[in-house]
C-alpha cells in the first residue's frame, strides 16, 4: 500500500466522519431530503459545484483535452451554462412551487402537474440513468486509486463505492452540503496549482497548442465527437437544469435570493473551472505524448502522478478524488429520494411514516450503491457512463419540467406522450441508425455535426408535447 493510497483512505474516512457527525441530527425526510429548505448561497454554491465537477469534469475532460485541444472546454462550459439557466430561469419558478405546496423530488412536481403515472415513467427512467452516472464517478474514482496504488480494478471500485455511499447514507442532503465545502477546498486547491505547473513544464501555450493539431476552440480534431465542440451544449446544459438532483438541491434554498446567488455563482465558477482540465491535458500532450495509445481515463492519474512534484500530485489526485465522490453523492441523492419517495411512498406504502420514508431512503443510496458498483463493470469508460445519463435524462425531463412550469395544458397525455417519444427516438436514432448515443448523425459531414441521437430524442419529445398543448384546450 502506497503512502498516496493511504492518504486517500484516510481523507475518505475523514469525509464520512464529518457527515456521519452532520447527519446525527437529522430526524426528519426534509432535512434528508431538502436539508430543511435552511440553505443560504454559501452552501448552495459549494454544494452546487461539487456535485457538478465530477469524473466527467475532471478525467474525462482532461483525456479529451489531451486528443481534442480548446474545444473539450465545452464539456464543462456547457455544464456551467445549464447551470445558470437553472439558476435564474428554472430555479426561482420551481422554488417556489416546492416551497408553496411541500415537494421534496422532482417526482412531487410531476405528479403535481400531470399525475402520477408521469411521475413513476420519470422514476423509472431517472433511476436507469442516475445508475449510469454513478458507475461513471465509481469509474473515475477507481482509476486514480488504480494509479496511485496499484489496486485492482475491482478493489479500487469497492473502495470507491465505500467512501461515496457511507457520508451520504448518515444525513443526505444537509450532510452532503457540508462535506462538499472541504471536497471543493480540495477540489480547487489540488487544480489551481497542477495546471499553471503543468503548463510552464510544458512550455506555455504555443507548443500546447502545436501538439494537437487540427483542433479549433469550436470544433475537435474529429467534427461529432461527444463532448469537444458547441455541439455539445445540447446534449450537457439541459441535464444541468433538469436533473432532479440539483433541482431538488434547489429547493434547498432558504429563499429566492439564496438560490440564484449560490446557484448563479456556481455556474460562473463551473465555466471558469472548466480552463484547468483542458490545460492539463493539452499539458500533458506534450509531456506525455506516449499516453496517446493508452485509455483516455489514464491521462489525469498519469501526468499528475508523473510530471509534477509528488506534493502537487497528491493534493491534485486527492482534488480528482474528491470530486467523484461530491458528484456521486448527487446521484445517491436522486436515487434515494426518489426511490423513497417515489417510489415506496408513491405506490408501495402511501400511508408511510416519515420515519419509515427516511430509514428507505437510507435503505435505497445503499442498494444504489451496489447497484452502481455492478454497472460499473458494464461500461468501458467515463465517457460512455456520462453519455447514457445525459442523454436519458434530458429527453426524458425536458418537456414535462418545462412543460410543467410555463404550459401545463398538455397535460398527463402530453406528459406521458412526449416521454416515451423522446426515449423511442432516442434509441431507436442509436440503433436502427447504427450510433452510439455519443457519436454524432453524419459526423463526418461538419454541416450535420449538431445533429446526435440525443438532439433527435430532445427535439421529438419537445414537439410532441407542444402538439399535444395545442389539441387541447
Amino acid at each position: 500500500m502506497t503512502p498516496l493510497l493511504i492518504l486517500l483512505l484516510v481523507y475518505s474516512v475523514g469525509l464520512i466522519a464529518l457527515g456521519a457527525w452532520i447527519g446525527r441530527a437529522v430526524r426528519k425526510s426534509e432535512e434528508f431530503f431538502v436539508g430543511g429548505r435552511a440553505l443560504g448561497a454559501g452552501l448552495l454554491f459549494s454544494t452546487f459545484m461539487a456535485a457538478n465537477i465530477g469524473a466527467g469534469s475532471t478525467v474525462n475532460a482532461t483525456g479529451l483535452a489531451y486528443h481534442h485541444g480548446l474545444s473539450a472546454w465545452w464539456w464543462n462550459g456547457s455544464a456551467g451554462m445549464g447551470t445558470l439557466v437553472l439558476a435564474f430561469w428554472i430555479g426561482p419558478k420551481i422554488w417556489r412551487l416546492a416551497a408553496q405546496h411541500g415537494f421534496l423530488t422532482v417526482g412531487d412536481f410531476l405528479e403535481n402537474r400531470f399525475g402520477s403515472d408521469v411521475r413513476l415513467l420519470a422514476a423509472a427512467i431517472i433511476w436507469i440513468g442516475s445508475l449510469s452516472i454513478y458507475a461513471g464517478q465509481i469509474i473515475g474514482a477507481s482509476a486514480v486509486l488504480q494509479r496511485v496504488g496499484g489496486v485492482s480494478p475491482t478493489t479500487g471500485a469497492l473502495l470507491a463505492v465505500t467512501a461515496m455511499t457511507a457520508y451520504f447514507v448518515s444525513g443526505g442532503l444537509l450532510s452532503a452540503a457540508w462535506v462538499n465545502r472541504v471536497q471543493l477546498l480540495v477540489i480547487i486547491t489540488g487544480f489551481a496549482f497542477a495546471a499553471p505547473m503543468l503548463m510552464s513544464s510544458a512550455g506555455g501555450m504555443a507548443p500546447m497548442l502545436e501538439a494537437v493539431p487540427g483542433t479549433s476552440f469550436l470544433e475537435g480534431a474529429s467534427p461529432g465527437v461527444f463532448g469537444v465542440g458547441w455541439p455539445t451544449i445540447f446534449l450537457m446544459a439541459p441535464a444541468f437544469f433538469l436533473s432532479p438532483g440539483l433541482v431538488q438541491r434547489a429547493f434547498s434554498a432558504k429563499d429566492e435570493r439564496a438560490l440564484t446567488r449560490g446557484v448563479g455563482l456556481s455556474g460562473l465558477a463551473l465555466m471558469l473551472f472548466a480552463c484547468a482540465p483542458v490545460a492539463i491535458g493539452m499539458a500533458a500532450r506534450v509531456l506525455m505524448p506516449e499516453l496517446e495509445a493508452g485509455p483516455r481515463d489514464q491521462v489525469l492519474p498519469a501526468v499528475l502522478m508523473s510530471a509534477v512534484p509528488m506534493v502537487v500530485g497528491s493534493i491534485a489526485l486527492a482534488a480528482v478524488f474528491s470530486a467523484e465522490i461530491s458528484s456521486a453523492d448527487a446521484v445517491l441523492f436522486m436515487l434515494s429520494t426518489s426511490g423513497a419517495r417515489d417510489f415506496y411512498r408513491g405506490y408501495v406504502n402511501p400511508t408511510a411514516t416519515d420515519a419509515q420514508v427516511l430509514r428507505v431512503a437510507r435503505i435505497v443510496a445503499i442498494f444504489g450503491g451496489a447497484l452502481g458498483f455492478v454497472l460499473a463493470f458494464y461500461h468501458e469508460s467515463v465517457l460512455s457512463a456520462l453519455g447514457t445519463f445525459y442523454s436519458v435524462l434530458g429527453v426524458t425531463l425536458l418537456a414535462p419540467i418545462l412543460g410543467g412550469l410555463f404550459l401545463p395544458k398538455g397535460g398527463r397525455v402530453g406528459a406521458l406522450s412526449a416521454m416515451i417519444v423522446g426515449v423511442v427516438s432516442l434509441f431507436g436514432s442509436q440503433y436502427l441508425l447504427g450510433l452510439p448515443s455519443t457519436t454524432t448523425w453524419l459526423a463526418t459531414n461538419p454541416a450535420f455535426a449538431w445533429v446526435s441521437a440525443s438532439f433527435i430524442g430532445l427535439t421529438t419529445s419537445t414537439l410532441t408535447y407542444l402538439a399535444v398543448a395545442a389539441t387541447r384546450k
